[in-house]
């Protein structure tokens, strides 16, 4: 029997996929979102629903690269002066550190409202926080901007990641989440792309407004397309709705009779594993006065800590590695390094995330996540260390100028691209897959609070990294984020186990074991 055939049960002593667990590529077809017809697969229906989602991580990609080559396009744009190095820290960071409030609160409201809705919320913020920035005269106007598209990146990247994981099948869970990393970097290819082309032929005054103002078209289509879009069933039967969390199962397998029986066991499952949390809870009484349940059980339960300790190493490890410090100020170190077409340069990199990020996307699901981790961080490291050397030989203030410092910006485009390329295979995607390694009442929350905390690591990196530059060198920065990164390889080997082709259910109970789950 093929994969795609197999039966929801089948053996006793194994594990029973849930809806969105086992492989929903079995022929059933589709037309539109939630509308049944013989044009589509029902695999493809899942595609179509990632492909949705994922518009949010396009939105995040082109925010994080727009930025950079907005930095060095507004001139005295704004209050009339030129920006100051904490001028640019401060509108860099401003989006990480209203991502980092907002992404508990948003965890909390996805258990209320349900996933869909939160993301309708974050397209609403995109949109007028991209128009407040396209408009705004003061660094002040450019900060408040910057900051409700942060609320609105904050909402979207945990939730996002959640939703795909809830409806996607076990064998291809990590490569539908691995999706949004892909639109994350698509976006960011664009950003460069229109930052390259504005900053080119676009008028000097008003180029950087249309390339902030362009963030809200996405958001926009997403708006539309999302009405469209069902909720996770898992949600639905939380809160009650079996009946429509029935219908959506019924649209990802199809309906077609022979997946009548499997329908019912999906939802019967769900139903099941709903009713025995829930008695859980209730016989873990919460002793704690004013502290919400959810946030009781993620505390108190040693898997669901467990769980939150891996996930918050894994999203704090992906900012403080240094990466997004390439992707908010990569023009401006190439503008240091003496390059003359800064921008230009930025897409380079930008492009090598994305090239790489397809190769995760290949490969996630069948290398391993804790396995692509241990491989691709080592390059990371090595990359970073060899543009800690290049820059030993660069002056900036006169790098554009000495031939011997031009081999050495060379050599620091060569060595960030390996940097990047190691980042996007591994610790640019795995991340995200946080929401397996969580129980379903706690799913939300310790999604939400991983979220958080990689926000967190942004605002530290964002806020510091030109001070840093200026304060420690170049080469000791690089050397900085090498050192975390080989610490963060120790507590990976040390702590993270292997979750692919695992159910949801089957990930989160690895972390009953006392070695953490490792074989």
């Amino acid at each position: 029997m093929s994969e795609a055939q197999e039966p929801l049960i089948a053996d006793p002593d194994r594990a029973e996929p849930e809806a969105g667990d086992d492989n929903f590529a079995d022929g059933d077809h589709h037309s539109e979102l939630g509308k049944p017809s013989d044009g589509l697969s029902a695999g493809l229906f899942i595609w179509m629903l990632t492909f949705s989602a994922g518009i949010s991580g396009l939105l995040f990609g082109y925010d994080t690269g727009v930025i950079s080559a907005t930095l060095v396009s507004i001139g005295t744009s704004l209050s009339n002066r030129p920006l100051s190095s904490l001028d640019k820290s401060i509108i860099t960071s401003c989006t990480s550190l209203f991502a980092l409030i907002v992404s508990p609160f948003a965890s909390m409201v996805a258990d209320a409202w349900g996933r869909k809705r939160v993301i309708l919320v974050a397209d609403a913020l995109f949109i007028s926080g991209a128009v407040l920035q396209a408009v705004s005269s003061t660094v002040t106007i450019m900060v408040a901007g910057r900051s409700i598209v942060g609320a609105a990146v904050g909402a979207a990247s945990f939730v996002v990641p959640l939703y795909i994981a809830e409806l996607a099948p076990a064998a291809h869970r990590g490569r539908l989440v691995t999706m949004t990393v892909v639109f994350i970097t698509l976006g960011q290819v664009a950003a460069y792309i229109v930052g390259w082309l504005f900053g080119e032929y676009g008028t000097k005054e008003t180029a950087w407004r249309w390339m902030v103002g362009l963030g809200a078209l996405p958001a926009a289509v997403q708006l539309c397309i999302l009405f469209r879009m069902p909720e996770t069933p898992r949600w639905l039967v939380k809160v009650g709705r079996s009946t429509a969390a029935r219908k959506v199962i019924e649209d990802v397998y199809g309906h077609h009779d022979r997946s009548s029986r499997r329908v019912d066991d999906t939802l019967k499952k769900i139903e099941i594993e709903v009713r025995e949390e829930e008695q859980a809870v209730r016989l873990r009484a919460n002793p704690c006065f004013g502290v919400p349940d959810s946030l009781y059980e993620l505390l108190s339960v040693r898997r669901n800590r467990r769980a939150l300790a891996i996930a918050c190493l894994l999203q704090g490890l992906q900012q403080l590695c240094g990466f997004n410090s390439l992707m908010y100020f990569s023009a401006t170190i190439f503008t240091m390094l003496g390059f003359p077409v800064p921008t230009l340069t930025s897409l380079v990199v930008a492009v090598t995330n994305f090239a790489f990020t397809l190769v995760a996307l290949a490969y996630v699901d069948r290398v391993g996540r804790r396995r692509i981790l241990l491989w691709s961080i080592p390059l990371m490291i090595a990359g970073l260390l060899l543009a800690g050397y290049g820059f030993s030989f660069i002056e900036l203030s006169s790098a554009s100028t000495a031939p011997a410092a031009h081999g050495a910006a060379v050599v620091i485009l060569v060595s960030i691209m390996l940097y990047v390329a190691g980042y996007a295979v591994g610790l640019g995607n795995v991340p995200w897959m946080q929401s397996e390694l969580f129980a379903l009442n706690v799913r939300s929350l310790g999604s939400g609070v991983a979220t958080a905390t990689n926000w967190g690591a942004n605002f530290v990196i964002g806020l510091t990294f030109l001070l840093l530059m200026d304060a420690l060198t170049p080469t000791w920065t690089f050397v900085l984020y090498a050192g975390i990164c080989a610490v963060g390889y120790g507590l990976i080997w040390g702590f993270y186990p292997e979750t692919t082709g695992l159910s949801l259910e089957e990930a989160a109970a690895l972390l009953e074991d006392d070695n953490w789950g490792l074989r």
